[in-house]
């Protein structure tokens, strides 16, 4: 018996390799309206994460999620994931290799929340445990305002942070905010999810790009992650969380060189 699951928003456009693309936390697919034009020699699926969007609900966790993507998205694509939308991605990877002919994440880390060292570990870079718990407190008090104070800190750092704000407020207020109970969700996978013991899973190709500038996935957490043949780390020196919005066409350049290694 085929699985059920809730209706998944995915809009698609052009021809070629099949590339995924899934947004961050509190946005949804209108996010990569900047790089729409320059992708149209690939077969590009612009999904709205669960809940977020026009996509419906599902209220599993991150590997219920993986599970939904990958049944109702195409096998062997090139996907690529932005902060949150870079864990699922990565959840993918490991739970549905099959799926995942390339991996790039953008922004994104395997554990969002920082982590103090036990014993003779690393501490672990990332967000201050303070950080998402005021967002979390601030949802249940003023959703739009939330998310729209995400939104800023999204561009902080960049050459171009005030237009890039605008433009992401534009894009992503032209679909419906999600839920607060949604909202929660992707905070709690921000404040939980820990995919460093199963990164080793990964063999696929992983493109993995970072801004300099970012404040919430800070540039040392390079020094703690795998590094391998297969994966390559770019670092745009003046970007901040969205370096596909602050500096799009390095970023392409970027993007796009990679991807044609591994398409057909």
């Amino acid at each position: 018996m085929q699985p059920t699951f809730s209706k998944l928003h995915v809009h698609t456009v052009g021809e070629g390799q099949d590339l995924i693309l899934l947004h961050g936390w509190g946005v949804n697919s209108a996010v990569f309206h900047p790089l729409a034009t320059a992708l149209e020699q690939y077969r590009v699926h612009f999904v709205d994460l669960p809940g977020f969007g026009d996509s419906e609900a599902n209220e599993g966790d991150i590997n219920a999620w993986a599970e939904q993507l990958a049944h109702q998205l195409p096998q062997q694509a090139i996907w690529l994931g932005w902060s949150l939308g870079g864990l699922v991605a990565t959840q993918v990877a490991i739970n549905h290799p099959r799926s995942v002919k390339a991996l790039i994440t953008v922004a994104s880390s395997p554990c969002f929340m920082a982590q103090q060292p036990n014993n003779d570990e690393q501490s672990w870079p990332g967000i201050a445990p303070k950080v998402l718990a005021q967002f979390s407190e601030q949802l249940s008090i003023n959703l739009a305002k939330t998310v729209e104070r995400f939104l800023a800190i999204q561009a902080m750092g960049s050459d171009s942070a005030k237009d890039d704000i605008g433009m992401i407020k534009k894009l992503v207020l032209a679909k419906p905010l999600p839920s607060q109970p949604v909202l929660d969700q992707g905070l709690g996978m921000l404040r939980t999810v820990d995919l460093r013991s199963q990164l080793h899973h990964i063999q696929q190709p992983w493109l993995r790009i970072w801004g300099k500038c970012d404040s919430l996935v800070p540039k040392k957490i390079i020094s703690v992650l795998p590094q391998a043949t297969s994966i390559k780390d770019v670092i745009h020196n003046k970007a901040s969380h969205a370096p596909f919005i602050s500096h799009t066409d390095d970023f392409l350049n970027e993007l796009c060189t990679w991807i044609n290694k591994y398409t057909d």
